[in-house]
């Protein structure tokens, strides 16, 4: 059987290390934790907690745990002094999505067509698009390890979303919506993800979960994320 939070919960860290990695600053896995001695890049943890036995030291001790530390309390156990909670989310798990052919990359009620991100220039439009500017966080060595996902209305991205795969799941971030509603987005990515993950069951977390449960996804647990400031 699969341990649903468990793996939800590793997709997540071992994404947030891979953002590391490819902006030079590899963080640590051990049994509890995931950790980062180098500040994690904008909206990135510098530490993941892995288990609900995590505590305080298991995280602050191998951070910088100065201003604008972070850490993401998986299972929302930690008690973290100096510490304030950013945001609560809910962890989320679908079941493998049905593969529907080819047709999953279109949406025609929507006129929107899908593809991965297979460029630098696609990349840089599909950051643009997602935050409002290209400042660096998404580097094209990303593309070498994850499908990095852009709907398209008459050639212009109007939304998009992330795919990893770690274990036994796809986990699903940053979906986005600009352009377009986040039903369609939300939409579009299990179809993508029903094509290039099949037979995988998919994971995320959202702060607000609605959109994803519309479209399969059900809670499986809390999280917080807490913020020095």
């Amino acid at each position: 059987m699969i341990d649903r939070l468990a793996e939800a919960v590793r997709d997540n860290a071992e994404w947030c290390d891979l953002m590391c990695r490819v902006h030079g600053s590899p963080g640590t896995f051990t049994g509890r934790a995931w950790t980062n001695a180098v500040r994690a890049p904008l909206f990135y943890p510098d530490a993941v907690t892995l288990s609900p036995a995590a505590t305080a030291a298991d995280v602050l001790d191998r951070i910088d745990s100065g201003p604008g530390a972070s850490v993401k309390d998986s299972f929302a156990t930690l008690d973290l002094p100096g510490f304030d909670v950013l945001f609560e989310a809910q962890w989320l798990w679908r079941s493998a999505p049905a593969r529907t052919g080819p047709a999953a990359r279109q949406r025609p009620d929507a006129g929107i067509g899908w593809e991965v991100v297979g460029d630098a220039a696609t990349l840089a439009d599909w950051e643009r698009t997602a935050f409002g500017e290209v400042n660096g966080l998404f580097p094209a060595s990303l593309l070498d390890h994850v499908e990095i996902l852009c709907g398209r209305i008459d050639g212009e991205i109007v939304c998009g979303s992330v795919l990893t795969a770690s274990g036994a799941v796809a986990g699903v971030s940053n979906v986005f919506a600009s352009g377009c509603d986040l039903d369609t987005a939300w939409a579009g990515t299990v179809a993508m993800a029903a094509s290039l993950f099949p037979g995988r069951p998919l994971v995320g977390y959202e702060s607000d979960p609605e959109a994803a449960l519309s479209h399969g996804f059900t809670p499986i647990g809390p999280l917080r994320v807490w913020l020095r400031r």
